[in-house]
């Protein structure tokens, strides 16, 4: 490559597969997403090679363009990549360019799809705590004749419900751009797609307390039936103004 070539996609992939200490290749964002690359969309790269393994490879680790994002790491980073942290989602969905290691590339993003089950209802209590607390501040703030700050703590409270229903699915919540790609393709138990992001939306722009409560009725419901029934009743008396009136 030269300073007179750009370095573009796939003049990069050519570039590794010829590499031998290159073990895989995994792309993400919205390539990895069918139907969501724009015109403006880049390649997010992740260049995995073998533990040890001396690669010339290295010096483009970090390299930004318009075209090509790229992160250079030895497989023992990659499968610890995302668990936990924002990047989880992203490599759950990721798609698989290359792969000399007979599948386990493919066994890893699968791990990284997947919360364990502790870890799953640890996050879940995390969240369902949250969620009511966000719940809470914004009908107070309705009833108290705070608009603003009702409206605010509602746009909160979407965001934890979110994280709080994918961890009861043991899924990594995906990120706003994706919310509705995910829905579309794997919906949540029980829950109906479309209607879910309308209250969302709804909570999310106008803080409609009469929907929340409603929103809440069920996913209270949801909640005890998975076992987190103490995170709730610790709020005591402040449940009834969380439920429909």
């Amino acid at each position: 490559m030269t300073t007179q070539q750009p370095l573009t996609y796939d003049s990069f992939v050519e570039l590794a597969a010829a590499d031998p200490a290159v073990v895989g290749l995994v792309l993400k964002g919205s390539r990895a997403h069918e139907g969501m690359p724009t015109e403006y969309s880049d390649h997010d790269l992740y260049v995995v090679v073998a533990d040890g393994a001396a690669t010339d490879l290295l010096r483009f680790h970090g390299h930004r363009s318009a075209e090509l994002d790229l992160i250079v790491l030895p497989l023992a980073a990659f499968r610890e990549a995302g668990m936990p942290g924002f990047e989880r989602y992203a490599l759950a969905r990721a798609r698989i360019v290359l792969d000399r290691l007979d599948g386990e590339l493919a066994r890893i993003l699968a791990a990284k799809a997947r919360l364990g089950a502790d870890e799953a209802f640890r996050d879940a209590g995390e969240w369902l705590d949250a969620y009511a607390n966000s719940l809470y501040r914004s009908l107070k703030n309705a009833r108290d004749g705070h608009p603003l700050a009702a409206c605010l703590d509602a746009a909160d409270s979407a965001r934890f419900l979110l994280e709080l229903l994918f961890a009861l699915d043991r899924r990594p919540r995906p990120y706003n751009k994706y919310l509705e790609w995910e829905l579309a393709r794997y919906p949540l138990p029980g829950w109906d797609s479309g209607l879910l992001l309308e209250a969302v939306d709804r909570i999310s722009c106008t803080g409609d307390p009469a929907l929340q409560r409603r929103l809440f009725a069920r996913v209270e419901a949801v909640t005890r039936g998975a076992g987190q029934g103490a995170v709730l009743d610790a709020w005591g008396e402040d449940l009834k103004l969380m439920r429909p009136q």
